[in-house]
């Protein structure tokens, strides 16, 4: 986990290294002039960096220092968990922050006095993480600025309001021979028929009234909701096998089911709910699709004009394209 903060702190220390500086602007020749030289005034006393800028030095090691605002940003730039394995934001935080880089510091220094980064490995595999680096942070620009409006969100939520679509039910399982659900300790295997009987008698009895989830707890081969009295709890399309979705959209709230068959055995299910999640609730999990699915779209564009060059006596040939999908 150090060695997993140290890199993540590195990473993040990278982020802020400084651009180059312009080219210093060289002065304007002073003409000789026939007038003595004013006597030279007696020199200033050296003033304080901290003296002469709201933005002080903070830190400096291994050569290298960060004002007040670099470190600052360097904060805001690691992961959230990170800072809080730190302990936020507050002095403390940042003097182990500052500790941590400076044993980066140190050790980089000492890496560079043995020449490490001078070999070939090294210095490619540098590259390949500063490369990499700015790839992640092409594809988070991405993100940030494609953004969905309001008008677009709506129309996904209304498009495929049946993704939102929810069902709250609870069931009693009874298996069969080659079911998918074990067999309890000492449990007679049943036959298709002799579990489609049982389970009909079982019906019979939630149909004269009596409760079910009692009847879940004692009779229900899936051990899981009948400890819950046969409870599901909500779900929406796609999270169950199929006859037992459709069942479980299609049935009328109360209602017992007739005996449903699924690979783990027959249900009987009872609806007890259906709605849909609101725009509100669900709003940030399609910004989030759509902006990933924009994002997407423009690294394609991007890659799609940026081929690279492969000579195939080296590489070979690159594999067909499968057809298009009829």
């Amino acid at each position: 986990m150090r060695v997993l903060l140290l890199s993540m702190i590195g990473a993040a220390l990278w982020a802020q290294a400084p651009a180059p500086s312009a080219a210093p602007v060289k002065a304007a020749p002073v003409k000789p002039s026939a007038a003595k030289p004013a006597p030279a005034k007696p020199a200033a006393a050296p003033v304080k960096l901290a003296q002469m800028t709201a933005d002080p030095v903070v830190f400096t090691a291994g050569g290298t220092k960060m004002t007040q605002s670099e470190f600052d940003d360097m904060m805001k730039s690691l992961p959230e968990n990170v800072r809080a394995q730190f302990g936020g934001e507050n002095a403390e935080a940042r003097r182990r922050v500052a500790e941590q880089i400076g044993e980066i510091l140190t050790f980089s220094q000492e890496a560079k006095k043995l020449k490490i980064d001078e070999k070939p490995s090294v210095r490619l595999q540098l590259f390949l993480q500063r490369e990499g680096a700015l790839a992640n942070l092409f594809a988070q620009h991405l993100m940030e600025t494609n953004k969905p409006s309001g008008e677009q969100i709506d129309a996904w939520y209304s498009a495929h309001k049946r993704d939102y679509e929810k069902a709250t039910a609870r069931h009693i399982l009874i298996r069969f021979q080659g079911s998918r659900v074990p067999l309890k300790p000492g449990q007679k295997d049943l036959t298709d028929p002799e579990a489609l009987a049982k389970t009909t008698a079982l019906r019979d009895r939630l149909v004269k009234g009596e409760d079910f989830a009692a009847l879940a707890k004692s009779e229900s081969d899936d051990t899981g909701s009948g400890a819950q009295g046969g409870d599901l709890g909500s779900f929406n399309h796609g999270r169950m096998v199929p006859v037992f979705e459709d069942a479980a959209f299609s049935l009328p709230i109360g209602e017992i089911s007739q005996p449903v068959k699924s690979p783990f055995g027959y249900h009987l299910i009872q609806v007890q709910a259906r709605g849909v999640d609101p725009l509100e609730k669900v709003k940030p999990e399609i910004e989030k699709k759509l902006q990933s699915e924009a994002a997407q779209k423009a690294m394609d564009g991007v890659k799609a004009g940026n081929k690279p060059v492969l000579e195939e006596s080296y590489f070979g040939k690159a594999a067909a394209s499968p057809a298009p999908a009829k």
